[in-house]
């Protein structure tokens, strides 16, 4: 068990965080190229971005070590 709960629920928490994370940043590109205005700078767009792939390769990860386990 991973920190009192299953595998599978906790890949799927960590996979609905990356989720909301891009569309975070979509939201932010999106804005930049319609209506001209961004919430975050080049290096922010970066993290959000780098957060948003660690997070999805985690959840894949989870995911994986879940199947073999069953």
């Amino acid at each position: 068990m991973l920190l009192g709960g299953d595998m599978k629920s906790w890949a799927i928490t960590v996979l609905l965080a990356s989720t909301a994370i891009f569309a975070f940043y979509f939201a932010n590109v999106a804005s930049g190229a319609f209506l001209g205005t961004v919430w975050l700078n080049d290096v922010g767009e970066m993290l959000v971005l780098v957060l948003a792939c660690a997070l999805f390769v985690i959840s894949t990860l989870l995911f994986e070590a879940q199947r073999r386990h069953k």
